[in-house]
């Protein structure tokens, strides 16, 4: 009996010990199941609430728009029908990994893009989810690694920038052009963007090809992998149109050259499955001197291999 005794309590000695180690590997403030994440800091820095996966030890923070009066064919969307922005974080080894999901209007998106870009976290997606929507609501995804704080410091100025742009309080370029009465300067166009153009019915277009494989043959410039700006309107005001062929590594360098440039992103996806190597496509809007423009425009290709003439055809 005495025998029994002393194992109880030898047992419960152990798992003391053993409790006590865990607790103390574990982060300060971060809860048991949360993977080593301090979800009441996560919570206070990006301004939201957040919701634990335990099983999955994945943290994630919610920001439901439902200041967003929207429907799509008739239906009411609400937040539970997908306009609910949110990001969520896990731990990868050493650093922490944050993915998300930003619901916009169309005239937040770029501001809100870039606070993602100006503050470490990438953006890798910007497209919609809904036919007949009104108003047109945008999805942004957002990505990132790093140290928690950092990450989550970021995910808290894009909600701030969301709060502070809605209800109408974002950015819409407008112009009155129209490409019949177009008057632009196409000698120095093709020396701003290193190209030779073509200028038809009013409007100014470049095109540099790209060439991936896909099932073995080569696809170019022909084929649509290719990089266009097409320009109408005046020397001192124009709109430029186009989209960038890119490969993943050259998105995030694309995206702040042209948001330098007051160029504005439209969406950004793929065009093909299968193809080597990945190429992504992003499609811009920019209004302002033409000069402007094309500088812009020539900034971000020139972070491309395209520029160098590398699968140009």
């Amino acid at each position: 009996m005495k025998e029994s005794r002393c194992w109880k309590h030898l047992v419960l000695a152990l798992a003391l010990l053993l409790t006590g180690a865990v607790r103390a590997q574990q982060p300060q403030g971060s809860q048991p199941g949360a993977g080593g994440l301090d979800t009441a800091d996560i919570e206070r820095r990006v301004g939201a609430k957040g919701e634990l996966s335990a099983d999955e030890g994945v943290f994630k923070v919610s920001l439901p728009r439902s200041d967003i009066q929207a429907s799509a064919a008739g239906v009411k969307l609400t937040p539970p029908l997908g306009l609910t922005a949110w990001a969520a974080f896990k731990r990868t080894g050493d650093a922490t990994m944050v993915m998300g999901d930003i619901v916009l209007l169309e005239d937040q998106v770029n501001p809100v893009m870039d606070a993602a870009l100006q503050n470490g976290l990438e953006v890798t997606a910007l497209h919609n989810h809904f036919f007949w929507d009104n108003p047109k609501v945008m999805f942004m995804h957002i990505g990132g690694m790093g140290e928690t704080a950092r990450l989550a410091d970021a995910v808290g100025k894009v909600f701030t920038r969301l709060r502070e742009t809605a209800g109408g309080k974002g950015r819409v370029p407008r112009a009155s052009i129209d490409p019949a009465r177009s008057k632009l300067e196409v000698t120095q166009l093709d020396t701003l963007l290193g190209q030779k153009g073509t200028y038809k019915d009013g409007v100014y277009k470049v095109t540099v090809g790209r060439t991936v494989r896909m099932h073995g043959y080569e696809m170019g410039k022909a084929m649509g992998v290719n990089t266009w700006a097409a320009f109408a309107g005046t020397s001192r005001q124009a709109v430029v149109d186009g989209d960038f062929a890119m490969l993943e590594s050259e998105l995030q360098p694309v995206l702040k050259a042209l948001r330098a440039a007051n160029i504005d992103i439209v969406a950004i996806h793929n065009h093909m499955t299968g193809e080597e190597p990945r190429m992504m496509f992003l499609h811009y809007w920019g209004v302002g001197p033409a000069e402007a423009l094309a500088r812009g425009v020539r900034s971000a290709l020139d972070l491309t291999t395209a520029s160098t003439g590398t699968g140009a055809r």
